[in-house]
């Protein structure tokens, strides 16, 4: 064991560890991969972003069990939020708690355009103070022992009038209580294109330090981390406090092994031959058939298939077959095809 590189991560009262996290994917962080991202390295982990009003609907049906269920081994976990109306925000949030949800994180962050159409997500950065309303109630309304966390982007684009917006609204959410930020480096209209701005992020690290003197608010940073290496030298020249990884570990959640140990000071371990790939995905699938059943399981994997074969030599005739493929048998066939059972072959 290597000496750490980097302190534990807290987020008010709930200690997390090391500061390697599972971002919230839309789509794709459901219980499932969440306990795959813990197995792996994942100090903490996100549920996908809930709409307040699915919240609130979803919980009176059966199929809550699908989004809502949290098992003690799932702990610690969060639920991330997004909407416009602060009374529903402020439901919803109770609704997940009740639910076991450890923290809410509040998604002022999403750039999809039917989201921000509905002033909701990347909207909301640019009216501060219709955000720091919704964070100061959310926040009053949870009891203290729950984190409330806000999802930030850079601004709403690169004029200096959202730039200004952006500091407003920190400051705001800082007053109002809240417990820590992640901020991803790109502004709402970018989305995903371009190159996430680290330095920014070193800016918003130094300004919550500051601010009222809040060094114990923690800036976890988002954005381009797709590599061990680059996690740890962002994290060294930002001086943020944790990480949470996204798209880099859809259909590869060996990257928070190799992540883990980076932070850690320990070697690299080897990338994941075909043997391993093949029993996580087998994992991954079996516990997608338990929650869903075998149609709607079937159905769901095929994004998760896609993302794995990227890992594998054959990539494109395997990518297709996951695609195509329609029950469990397909899936067990598919996989016994290209995967072997062991490395010894």
């Amino acid at each position: 064991m290597g000496e750490s590189l980097f302190p534990p991560l807290k987020i008010g009262s709930l200690p997390i560890g090391v500061p390697l996290l599972q971002a919230p994917l839309s789509g794709y962080s459901d219980a499932p991969m969440r306990r795959l991202a813990r197995k792996f390295g994942a100090s903490f982990a996100l549920c996908e972003v809930f709409l307040d009003q699915f919240v609130l609907e979803v919980s009176k049906r059966a199929k809550s069990r699908f989004y809502l269920r949290v098992q003690e081994s799932d702990k610690p976990t969060g639920a991330q939020l997004m909407g416009s109306s602060s009374d529903e925000f402020v439901h919803a949030a109770q609704r997940l708690v009740e639910c076991g949800f450890e923290l809410i994180d509040l998604n002022f962050a999403c750039p999809v355009k039917k989201v921000v159409g509905k002033s909701r997500g990347g909207y909301l950065v640019s009216e501060p103070d219709r955000a720091i309303d919704i964070a100061k109630r959310v926040r009053e309304a949870l009891p203290k022992s729950i984190p409330v966390t806000v999802k930030l982007r850079k601004g709403y684009d690169d004029t200096e009038k959202s730039r200004l917006a952006f500091w407003r609204l920190l400051d705001g959410l800082i007053d109002v209580g809240v417990d820590g930020f992640a901020v991803h480096g790109r502004t709402v209209l970018q989305r995903y294109q371009g190159v996430a701005d680290w330095d920014f992020l070193r800016d918003v690290k130094e300004r919550v330090a500051v601010k009222r003197n809040s060094p114990d608010i923690p800036v976890i940073g988002c954005g381009d981390l797709f590599s061990a290496e680059t996690v740890v030298a962002r994290m060294k020249s930002s001086g943020v406090d944790g990480v949470a990884l996204a798209r880099g570990i859809i259909g590869n959640p060996w990257l928070f092994t190799q992540t883990r140990a980076a932070m850690e000071g320990r070697a690299l371990p080897s990338a994941p031959t075909l043997a391993e790939q093949k029993a996580t995905i087998t994992e991954h699938f079996r516990a997608v058939l338990d929650l869903y059943g075998e149609k709607r399981g079937s159905t769901i994997m095929r994004k998760f298939g896609v993302a794995y074969s990227k890992l594998h030599p054959d990539s494109e005739k395997l990518r297709m077959e996951f695609v195509l493929c329609k029950s469990a048998q397909g899936w067990f066939e598919i996989l016994d095809k290209y995967y072997p059972d062991s490395d010894q072959v």
